[in-house]
């Protein structure tokens, strides 16, 4: 399939796309929205695995010998606490613990916020997030405003570590330190004893993400355990390959400094390898390591390294795991010793909620872009296609993919269709998809596949390091441009500590290529090995790095009267390619502009008032969410025939505006060297087109905390919109 086909095809739909988008937007997680998100469950199946994780729990009972849902409950000494919660198959007690040992900073979240680098004002409102933890939340705590709901029929106990972990997600911000990523969401609260099967019901009815900030005590069990995939691993997989909009977020754990595995599957307990159990080995959900991190003010990365209690992959089948890594030290947040109490707490538990909440964000983000949510597949791909790297090129075992930059994946979705591709798709048995894309010679080239794969036939029952892979779904993507082939990045359970490499990925259900200096035109094929399970395997495809399109993020330029008559008046301008024009006119005193949406470069204007004044102005759409700032306001009198646009000094304000900044280069602050209106405004952006800033541009503006480079400031006054560069040093 070639793209530029598909790319054809949409601009001829994005007409109606804009004029929806235009007055309406998602009503986030009503009931007419989780309806849509389980339109295509397979319900029955979703009842009857819900059944069989109660038989299982009714048993688990009997075998403790306990009728009460509360049984052996200990708190440690270092404040964690640990639960019986199950039984593997060879009958070792299973014990649950909490990984306990600014969030949104780190995740980019913030930029997506109001105020922030993007302008998106995302904040969770509406959207909802299950939380499952050592107990409930503290519900009527202040930062939560009813937000924090018990839906945990059985009198769950309230909990400090899930009070915290719900902050660090839904946090209103009645302490400015204490703001949650996704602070106007509503947290779903329930404890761990039944999370299977609630997880379940609540997925059957449209949950989005839910988060698991705890996991199996790794000092109770044998050494076996680490790496497997387990009857737990592969009841997860059940729920989320059934439920294919349902993502699950847990933490990675804080075994590092334990050392209790005595035979990892690489090097030596103290190496800290093959840490990870449990639902942690699960495939298809998003596994999240501890690090420290800085970021500037812009979002960009400055440093990075895994934190020193953060358990490390791999899994024993070499599948990458941690998938990416989050800010776990010291997060301020709610506490449950009253409705007015904080505290601070480190590990993986705290790094996992702030990218739950970040990836909530995106979700939301994606249902104002485009009225439906993401997949998870789609919502994991994107997570990891856009993590920052760290370190050596491509992942490894101890932050997967890299940091999460939640900024750059809000950029991916905006710019679908125009330099990114987002697309969900379905590979039938024996079919191959492939399109052909052209590099844009400005960012590397990256293509990734992500897919929720049926849970794994194989269930590990005690044997040690067993490297029999779970993936039943083979799926690949290779990336060709002429006699060349590009591979995805995989890695090496027997050599944990080796640096990524390129080769054909047998394991894991996300892969991705990275070409660092495309140039021209390149083929992306998708295919299967042998025989797909159910027939099929749905998959989402992400592409950053190419142009799609010939249009330009810039309005018309030349537009002028072609002719007119008694009854309309015909406009024309310059012409841009693959450009979808808005043209919007009005009464010169009313308030509301009228809307007319064009493919061609021109538009005639009917049913005028004669000797009435107009004015008219037009912007480019480059996709469905990308368009130009408006051109300058035209103005005419219609008079039938002989109507002309007024010359632009009788325009009320007849101020040429050219802009000047100094200082350039700039340091700390610039001023604008230009005479304009008191309600004149400034935009900074990046020179990728990116707007980073923007307020009144009366006074000086604080540029302080820009990085070193070229930027570009349009001020748009009353005349118009002029742009200048300046270079910040």
């Amino acid at each position: 399939m070639d793209y530029n086909k598909i790319v054809i095809t949409a601009k001829a739909h994005v007409l109606f796309a804009v004029i929806v988008l235009s007055f309406t937007t998602l009503s986030a997680q009503t009931k007419k929205q989780r309806e849509a998100i389980t339109s295509g469950y397979d319900k029955e199946i979703l009842k009857s695995l819900i059944l069989d994780f109660e038989d299982d729990y009714i048993l688990l009972l009997k075998k403790i010998g306990k009728t009460s849902k509360i049984y052996h409950k200990t708190y440690q000494e270092d404040g964690r606490l640990t639960q019986l919660n199950d039984f593997a198959t060879d009958g070792t007690p299973l014990y649950y613990t909490t990984f306990n040992s600014s969030s949104s900073e780190v995740s980019r979240a913030n930029t997506l916020h109001k105020n922030g680098l993007l302008n998106l004002s995302l904040d969770g409102l509406d959207m909802q997030v299950g939380i499952w933890d050592a107990g409930i939340a503290l519900t009527t705590h202040q930062e939560f405003n009813g937000r924090a709901i018990d839906t945990d029929s059985n009198g769950a106990e309230v909990a400090s570590h899930a009070t915290m972990v719900t902050g660090t997600v839904i946090s209103s911000g009645v302490k400015e330190r204490a703001k949650g990523v996704a602070h106007k969401a509503t947290a779903l609260s329930h404890d761990w004893i039944r999370d299977k099967i609630e997880v379940a019901e609540a997925a059957a009815n449209g949950l989005l993400l839910s988060n698991h900030s705890y996991g199996i005590n790794s000092s109770r069990v044998p050494n076996w355990f680490f790496g497997s995939y387990i009857k737990v691993s592969q009841d997860w997989d059940k729920i989320m390959y059934n439920a294919p909009y349902y993502l699950m977020v847990t933490a990675a754990g804080n075994s590092q400094r334990t050392k209790d595995n005595e035979a990892p599957n690489f090097g030596k307990s103290n190496d800290g390898f093959d840490l990870l159990l449990g639902f942690t080995t699960a495939k298809n959900g998003l596994v999240i390591a501890g690090a420290d991190v800085k970021v500037d003010a812009l979002g960009g990365l400055k440093e990075a390294s895994v934190s020193s209690y953060s358990s490390f992959g791999p899994i024993d089948d070499s599948r990458i795991k941690p998938d990416l890594a989050g800010d776990g030290g010291l997060i301020y947040s709610t506490n449950s010793n009253s409705n007015t109490s904080y505290d601070s707490l480190l590990g993986t538990s705290m790094a996992t909620p702030s990218i739950t909440g970040a990836l909530l964000l995106l979700q939301e983000y994606y249902g104002e872009l485009y009225g439906s949510y993401m997949k998870a597949a789609t919502l994991k791909g994107l997570a990891l296609h856009t993590a920052d790297d760290v370190e050596e090129l491509g992942p490894d075992y101890k932050m997967g993919w890299g940091v999460i930059n939640a900024k750059r994946a809000a950029e991916v979705l905006k710019h679908k269709e125009y330099s990114t591709v987002v697309l969900e798709e379905t590979l039938e048995n024996g079919e191959s998809f492939s399109i052909t894309v052209e590099a844009n010679n400005e960012e590397a080239l990256m293509a990734s596949i992500s897919w929720t794969d049926p849970e794994g036939n194989f269930v590990n029952r005690g044997d040690l390091n067993d490297t029999t892979p779970a993936l039943v779904n083979d799926l690949d993507i290779k990336i060709t441009k002429n006699n060349t082939s590009y591979l995805p990045w995989k890695l090496n359970a027997a050599n944990a500590n080796a640096n990524a490499i390129k080769g054909d990925n047998k394991v894991d259900p996300f892969e991705r290529i990275d070409i660092a200096d495309a140039k021209g035109t390149y083929t992306i094929t998708v295919t299967h090995k042998g025989t797909l399970t159910h027939e099929a395997q749905d998959f989402s495809l992400i592409i950053t790095g190419v142009t799609l399109t010939k249009c330009e993020l810039k309005a018309p330029s030349v537009i002028t009267i072609a002719n007119s008559d008694e009854n309309s008046t015909s406009w024309s301008w310059n012409a841009i390619e693959d450009t979808l024009y808005e043209v919007q006119y009005k009464e010169k005193y009313a308030s509301d502009w009228n809307t007319e949406l064009t493919l061609k470069n021109a538009l005639t204007l009917g049913e005028l008032e004669r000797e009435k004044r107009y004015q008219i102005r037009l912007r480019s759409f480059c996709s469905q969410n990308l368009a130009s700032a408006y051109s300058e306001i035209y103005e005419f009198d219609f008079i039938g025939s002989d109507t002309k646009i007024i010359e632009k000094e009788q325009i009320a304000s007849t101020n040429k505006l050219e802009i000047k900044v100094f200082p350039n280069p700039a340091v700390s602050s610039i001023s604008i060297a230009t005479e304009t209106s008191k309600e004149a405004v400034y935009i900074i952006s990046t020179s990728s087109g990116n707007s980073i800033k923007r307020g009144s541009a009366k006074a000086a503006i604080d540029v302080s905390s820009l990085q070193s480079g070229l930027y570009i400031i349009s001020i748009l006054d009353n005349t118009g919109i002029k742009s200048t560069k300046f270079f910040k040093n």
